[in-house]
């Protein structure tokens, strides 16, 4: 199989980071404005996260999210790849694990109920755990 194949996910994965950027950026900058708040403000985004709405800070707080367990899936993913170890099972983990995580999204950043969220988070956690423990067992053996 060839290894564009598990590379579709991990940039399917990467333009949701994108798309979280923009949406972080139209409505921070917006809200910012609205709120009267000078962007020195911003330099701790902890004080800044109690000056914005929380609509605007569940998104990015998604942004953030992006950049926490979804790194070890790129690395992962890439690592199968250069590896030339991708077959269907792995196919099937890397898109699984990207649309658990685009629901994982479009959860937090719009009605943010936490189980559901949870529920999203553990399932692709066990996708991903089912991958990074299948691959170590090939890369061991």
């Amino acid at each position: 199989m060839e290894a564009s194949a598990i590379l579709q996910p991990v940039f399917v994965l990467g333009l949701l980071t994108v798309a979280m950027t923009l949406w972080m950026f139209f409505t921070r900058v917006p809200a910012m404005k609205k709120l009267k708040i000078h962007p020195q403000k911003g330099q701790d985004t902890a004080k800044l996260k109690e000056l914005l709405p929380k609509e605007v800070n569940r998104v990015s707080n998604n942004y953030n999210h992006l950049f926490e367990q979804p790194t070890l899936f790129y690395a992962v993913a890439i690592s199968i790849a250069a590896l030339g170890h991708v077959d269907s099972f792995y196919v099937t983990c890397a898109w699984s694990y990207t649309v658990l995580r685009i629901g994982h999204s479009l959860v937090q950043a719009t009605i943010d109920r936490v189980m559901v969220r949870f529920v999203l988070f553990i399932l692709s956690w066990l996708v991903l755990t089912v991958m990074v423990v299948r691959e170590a067992i090939a890369v061991f053996s």
